[in-house]
């Protein structure tokens, strides 16, 4: 007699595990027979949910047979059939053929006396519908809109929104029965009507701002509504700027509000203000710290995830609810346990700062790389408050590098210690040392660049550089091409920045020279003549100095210097472009959210500023060194000589409007070339002769050259238009602004046959204000030794200006206005400023068109008040106007 073995409670066989797409769409017959068989029928339609859930793929024929085949369904009375023959449908619809012919029996659904019916053809028909169909079952929507039953009314309006995107002007028409629905009893289907109602009117301020008024009088019932009013409410608070307290108000009352979800939102909208009051800020800190001690962890997880993200911009706002974060350390969810730490880490002070990093190494293993970001984020803010603590954050730091992580994960933790390193220059050794030991066994090459950049820059100013040369030369020995021909550059650093190792360093250098790598022996060969040479100031230029222009831009001005095969001129470092290119990160995601708030919106990072995703693509992959071939191939710029500069993408429009519009402006000897970036994202227009009115402020500095129009500008096809103004550069340089219009010819498009309604209209659309500012005109330069080139200028020609930046409250946002406004190359590394400083030194340098040096020297110190900072500008040049030039980017001569 055989036993019967008893499988495990978690050992249950999945009925689809092993299903075979073939074998399922062999089994649509089902659908054929008669009378139809409920059970059979749904058993086959769920597999086939299942394979497409799985994510296997049908060929159009395969989707058309089984769309056609599910059909047959129509004619079944069994509700469960039905209900899943209808969610087949609408998975299939998208990509089966002839869909469209299904309209009918929906549209007949849509009248049925059953409401499952008439919800679920809804949903259908909104995937199915183009701008030819649904003028033909408009009014079914719209008696769907305001059902009496909330399922078919929350169907029509998800359908709507959706539809939205298909025909704008045809759901807009709906806003009266969206209006009426809005006081339907249904906390979902009011929901659902505000969303779209906020949809129908989102490009139009006044009528968002009025629409909330409204509804804040009213007093909406549903909390999923109320909670999307309070966004819409910090929508016009920050997008208008208004004084109307009713907006604040409103947020303020719903924190009373007895529903959790709401009293969050109303909490988590007032944390995210530009501008509050201590009152406004205490009142949603304490609805927060209410939500720590609740029993439910996704509670518990937004109040300690809103509490961490205050504690960046108000940490002593945090303050109050160290006690209940403390208790959150224990807490069996590692992630509320981990903002719980590094949010006491923002907001903690110096003597507990060693318990609690003890306290989150103990299950630093238990979170996911998502979370050790952030504590990698809070420790580098911490080393900057409690400097002294530098040797266990190094510690803890590296104990993150050591471990096991994604590339992504390890960057920001390497940055973390670089910037350790900066701030605090006693954590210089160890974190040295710490890194030394890490690059015996790191798997990324990028970071062991990175990491023997490091030590050769640091590591010959140490008090002992020898213990630091075993590591490097190890690279050599055991690491890849591009390892080693890093370590030789680091190499070579000590023989330059440490006299004693020289010897030792070229010996080193000799033995690089059997080198398999080409990039390793040509390293070695170069830095082996400079030192037998003893230039130390060219071997200084070639190890330590910036490369003046981005990497990138270099690389492809070097191909097409190649691929032109004209070397009867030697290649010029300075016509390569300085515009650096930006790009999102394929290893971070943009972050959005369909209802991303606050200082994100527009904010400015410190890596660089995010592009648009309508931002001319074309542009973006060729870089900006496509500039010089691409304008030089346009007869009519062709005469304009060399092109000496070309600006940052500058924003002419938002990027949810109907037209998107970004400028670059190319700086030549005599001319400027505006280029316009210009996207139509509306799918039912073509426009055609797409150009820019330009109207000067001051006429008299230039003149118009010519411009180039944009012949046909479909939707979603990014497209650039020209317009060049001729100047005279002995007159001085065209600063000056202008009032921007762009001007096409609209013709309106089907979507669903592509066809034009002929002629079109002419229109026009405003854009914003451009400017020719002083940093145009000027160019990054790079410098071996500043303080001694700054020695080396006369005192006389130089120009001394006090002024003051209002509204500046630290010497950090001070220094990277300076840079910003002049375009030019710190120095000596003094962008980089102490944590909590009040005064600063900021070194610049730059040059004129011409190739003229200028040397700048920013001395700035908060006032009394703080809330301002006062700036001491000192520019050296050989020339007494460009001193001028230069010092017009802050104060008008």
């Amino acid at each position: 007699m055989g036993r019967i073995q008893k499988k495990d409670d978690d050992e249950t066989d999945f009925l689809f595990e092993n299903l075979d797409k073939g074998q399922v769409i062999q089994e649509k017959r089902a659908f054929n027979e008669s009378p139809v068989h409920p059970r059979k029928c749904s058993l086959v339609i769920s597999q086939f949910l299942y394979l497409l859930s799985r994510g296997d793929s049908f060929t159009k024929t395969e989707a058309t047979d089984i769309f056609f085949a599910a059909t047959k369904l129509f004619q079944s009375k069994d509700i469960p059939l039905r209900r899943l023959m209808y969610l087949l449908l609408k998975e299939l619809s998208t990509i089966s053929q002839d869909a469209i012919i299904v309209i009918s029996s929906l549209t007949k659904d849509m009248s049925h006396k059953i409401e499952l019916y008439r919800a679920n053809a809804i949903r259908i028909l909104c995937k199915i519908t183009d701008s030819s169909i649904l003028p033909q079952i408009e009014r079914y929507f719209k008696q769907s809109i305001v059902e009496k039953d909330p399922h078919v009314s929350s169907a029509a309006l998800v359908s709507s929104i959706h539809l939205l995107k298909v025909c704008p002007e045809i759901v807009k028409r709906w806003a009266n029965e969206v209006q009426e629905a809005i006081s339907n009893k249904s906390n979902m289907v009011q929901y659902h009507a505000l969303a779209l109602l906020h949809r129908i009117k989102q490009h139009d301020r006044l009528a968002v701002s009025k629409l909330v008024s409204n509804l804040i009088k009213n007093s909406l019932r549903s909390p999923y509504a109320q909670s999307y009013l309070i966004r819409c409410c910090v929508e016009v608070i920050e997008e208008t700027n208004t004084e109307d307290r009713i907006f604040r108000e409103y947020i303020e009352s719903c924190l009373r509000s007895k529903n959790e979800m709401v009293a969050y939102e109303a909490a988590r909208s007032i944390c995210t203000f530009k501008n509050v009051s201590n009152k406004e800020i205490n009142s949603a800190v304490g609805v927060l710290q209410n939500f720590l001690n609740s029993t439910k962890p996704t509670l518990r997880f937004a109040a300690v995830r809103t509490l961490n993200k205050l504690a960046q911009t108000n940490p002593t706002a945090v303050i109050p609810c160290n006690l209940d974060m403390e208790n959150l350390i224990t807490d069996s969810n590692r992630s509320i346990a981990t903002l719980a730490i590094t949010t006491l880490l923002k907001v903690g002070n110096e003597s507990n700062v060693e318990r609690l990093i003890k306290q989150i190494a103990n299950f630093l293993g238990d979170i996911n790389d998502e979370f050790k970001i952030v504590v990698v984020d809070a420790i580098t803010s911490l080393s900057q408050k409690f400097p002294k603590k530098y040797k266990h954050l190094i510690i803890f730091l590296n104990k993150i590098l050591r471990d096991e992580g994604t590339l992504q994960l390890k960057q920001a933790t390497l940055d973390a210690i670089l910037t350790v390193v900066n701030n605090i220059p006693e954590s210089k050794e160890i974190a040295l040392t710490e890194l030394c030991d890490y690059i015996e066994d790191c798997d990324f090459p990028d970071l062991s660049v990175q990491i023997l950049h490091l030590i050769g820059q640091e590591g010959p100013l140490t008090s002992s550089p020898a213990q630091y040369m075993r590591y490097i030369y190890n690279r050599v020995l055991l690491d890849g091409g591009i390892i080693r021909a890093a370590a030789v550059t680091s190499i070579a650093k000590f023989g330059l920045l440490y006299e004693p190792m020289k010897e030792k360093v070229v010996i080193l250098l000799q033995r690089c020279l059997l080198d398999e790598d080409d990039e390793v022996r040509d390293r070695a060969t170069l830095y082996l003549q400079l030192f037998k040479e003893n230039d130390a100031r060219y071997l200084n230029k070639v190890l330590m100095d910036d490369v003046p222009v981005p990497l990138n831009n270099l690389q492809k001005s070097l191909e097409v210097y190649l691929h032109q095969g004209d070397f009867s001129e030697p290649f010029d470092v300075a016509s390569v472009s300085t515009v650096v290119e930006t790009y999102q990160s394929p290893l971070i995601g943009d972050g959005k959210s369909p209802f991303s708030t606050g200082a994100s919106k527009k904010g400015d990072s410190v890596t660089g500023t995010p592009k648009s995703n309508n931002t001319t693509n074309n542009e973006e992959s060729s870089g900006p060194e496509s500039f010089v071939s691409k304008l030089s191939q346009i007869p009519q710029f062709s005469t304009f000589g060399k092109l000496l500069k070309s600006s940052e993408y500058i924003e002419l429009t938002e990027t949810e409007t109907e037209y998107v519009v970004n400028c670059v402006k190319h700086i030549y000897r005599e001319h400027i070339v505006f280029q316009f970036n210009c996207t139509n994202t509306l799918n039912e227009q073509q426009l055609s002769n797409v150009s820019v009115k330009m109207v000067p402020s001051d006429p008299k500095l230039l003149k118009y050259e010519c411009s180039i129009p944009i012949d046909v500008l479909p939707y979603g096809e990014p497209q650039q238009c020209y317009v060049a103004i001729r100047y005279n550069p002995a007159n001085g340089y065209p600063l000056c602004s202008f009032s921007n219009a762009l001007k096409f010819k609209v013709k309106e498009v089907d979507p669903s046959t592509g066809e034009l309604d002929e002629p079109g209209y002419d229109d026009q659309y405003s854009l914003e204000r451009l400017e020719i500012v002083p940093k145009d005109f000027l160019n990054r330069a790079f410098v071996g030794n500043f303080s001694e080139d700054w020695k080396k200028m006369s005192d006389e020609t130089q120009l001394v200006q006090t002024f003051s930046l209002v509204g500046v409250k630290s010497i950090d946002e001070a220094v990277k206005q300076i840079i910003k406004t002049l375009g030019m190359a710190p120095a000596e590394k003094s962008e980089v400023v102490a944590p909590k400083s009040v005064k600063h030194i900021l070194y610049l340098t730059g040059k004129s068109l011409n190739n003229q040096l200028i040397y700048v020297r920013a001395r700035m110190k908060l006032d009394q008040s703080q809330t301002n900072t006062d700036v001491e500008l000192t520019i050296k040049s050989d020339d007494e106007s460009l001193n001028d030039f230069v010092i017009s980017a802050f104060i008008e001569k």
